[in-house]
């Protein structure tokens, strides 16, 4: 059986083609609209858009801005923010460390070596570190970086995020590691690759290929975490004296 196409059918075709691909890219352009699902939310169920700086929650550009609500504040309205943590920003615990409150205040904590410390304390939530440092001769106390964050959550849920050692740093290798509730959490290396616990309760997600991620605990917290070397001008400029076999690899975290 033949068949025979006229030149205004093919036109017809390219015509509708055309609108398929228009109202297709239109989808793809139109801000996302967002929605708070936790009760007791003020902005519980309203539908909120995002604006046209950060149009989705979820970029495929990992350097992008993400369209973000906030449940808890009763303005119920979108905002662009970064996905990786701000050590400039409230919550943020970085360096060697330094940390800023939620009120702004600024504050360098002189921890020690291999010890654990609190961080937050709350009746739903416990967050421990673990710091790695190191001492040089004739100074009177250790340099230190939080290594790991320990999380206890929902009074039994237990959660923790590391940085691995390193001998030298290689952006390509990846050195953030997993567990919940004793168990490794083994993340692909994709931007955007997530693991939600069997429980819903908890969401791990890349925010790029390697060495940075956000925790996402639900209707509690939201933890977004790098792995930073000591670099070799942080090492002259702060006079660590970082030994050549080990470039403490540590976390850069934001709550």
């Amino acid at each position: 059986m033949e068949i025979s196409i006229t030149k205004g059918s093919l036109r017809m075709i390219f015509i509708l083609l055309g609108l398929i691909l228009s109202l297709w890219v239109q989808v793809q352009a139109s801000p996302q609209i967002l929605s708070c699902t936790t009760k007791g939310s003020p902005c519980f169920l309203k539908k909120i858009q995002c604006p046209e700086q950060c149009p989705t929650e979820s970029p495929k550009d990992s350097t992008a801005k993400v369209c973000y609500v906030d449940c808890n504040s009763p303005i119920c309205k979108a905002e662009c923010r970064s996905r990786k943590p701000n050590c400039n920003g409230y919550g943020a615990a970085c360096m060697d460390p330094r940390f800023i409150g939620g009120d702004g205040i600024v504050f360098y904590f002189h921890g020690k070596s291999n010890e654990h410390f609190s961080l937050v304390t709350d009746s739903n939530l416990q967050i421990n570190a673990r710091f790695i440092g190191l001492r040089p001769a004739g100074r009177s106390r250790d340099y230190t970086w939080i290594q790991a964050l320990g999380i206890l959550f929902a009074h039994h849920m237990s959660f923790t995020l590391e940085a691995t050692k390193a001998e030298t740093w290689d952006n390509e290798v990846d050195h953030l590691k997993f567990t919940y509730d004793g168990k490794e959490v083994v993340m692909s290396e994709e931007h955007q690759f997530s693991w939600t616990s069997p429980s819903q309760d908890l969401k791990i997600e890349r925010t790029s290929n390697k060495n940075s991620a956000m925790v996402t605990l639900a209707g509690i917290a939201e933890i977004k975490v790098n792995v930073v070397p000591i670099t070799k001008d942080d090492n002259r400029v702060h006079n660590y004296q970082i030994p050549s076999n080990d470039c403490f690899a540590h976390l850069e975290s934001a709550i």
